[in-house]
């Protein structure tokens, strides 16, 4: 007799960011003997960036990308949570839209004594965060990259290498995840406004109506949206980043053999302890 299960899966979670986008990548082309389903849990307010890099990827990789949607969208569990609007004090967004539609999607697989084996997209560098703590005993996650130590410039270098890049979205937002994510920093706010008007005004509304049910939470702390895009604090914002940006700059150390090779990005000017792994890997 043997406890050996005969059967196990190997599943890839993609948010349209960078990081997972690197992971499917490396599992392609190191170890091509694993059959690897992709997926990706669609909250229904997505950059259409991510949208148009979730296809290219699907491209290289030669397979389809299953889309997790959830049975209940972002509308149903706001009215469930009263309006109150997600935070990260009660980041019931992630639970709902990210973390369910996946419990549910390997439910009947683990309730039959199937092995799972989820792949999570921490780098090297940044190893204390940990992965996404298994409840279940056959489901197991796996840190390929901490295992193998690649960081984020090394990351970077596979995508380009591999002819995707980055996603799109890069050159004015440095994470994937929902239009109006309550994690991106003042300046993306702006830079959201200028390039996608239109869900600026969709998270204005969303902020407006969930005040008018007295939620404590706006989507950027200290200040509405309203507040937010007025002249004068739009003219402040791109001051403080510009601020950041050069004592970033002033402190850091270059590399003679590659001056720009290091990709500077939201988390190099404001730190990342601060993100959700479901959304923006």
């Amino acid at each position: 007799m043997t406890d050996e299960l005969v059967y196990e899966r190997h599943v890839l979670g993609l948010s349209g960011g960078r990081d997972s986008a690197a992971l499917a990548v490396y599992m392609r082309q190191n170890f091509p003997e694993l059959d690897v389903e992709y997926f990706f849990t669609d909250t229904g307010k997505e950059l259409p960036e991510v949208y148009e890099y979730l296809g290219r990827l699907e491209g290289f990789l030669g397979r389809p990308i299953t889309r997790l949607n959830p049975d209940r969208d972002f509308d149903f569990w706001l009215k469930q949570y009263n309006n109150f609007l997600p935070s990260p004090q009660t980041r019931w967004c992630t639970r709902q839209l990210k973390i369910r539609p996946f419990e549910q999607w390997v439910k009947p697989d683990l309730d039959k004594g199937i092995t799972i084996n989820s792949y999570v997209a921490i780098r090297a560098d940044e190893a204390s965060r940990g992965g996404m703590v298994s409840k279940q005993r056959n489901l197991h996650v796996h840190l390929p990259f901490v295992e193998h130590g690649l960081d984020k410039a090394a990351i970077v270098e596979l995508l380009e290498a591999s002819g995707l890049g980055l996603p799109s979205y890069y050159r004015w937002r440095s994470r994937s995840g929902c239009t109006f994510c309550f994690y991106q920093q003042k300046i993306e706010w702006v830079r959201l406004k200028q390039e996608h008007p239109e869900a600026y005004e969709e998270a204005k509304r969303y902020e407006k109506e969930a005040l008018a049910n007295h939620s404590p939470f706006t989507w950027s702390q200290g200040e509405s949206l309203s507040e937010l895009e007025q002249p004068k604090r739009i003219a402040q914002i791109r001051e403080n980043h510009k601020k950041r940006l050069e004592r970033l700059a002033k402190n850091r150390v270059e590399n003679p053999l590659n001056p720009n090779s290091e990709l500077v990005d939201m988390d190099d000017v404001y730190g990342s302890e601060k993100m959700c792994l479901a959304c923006h890997k």
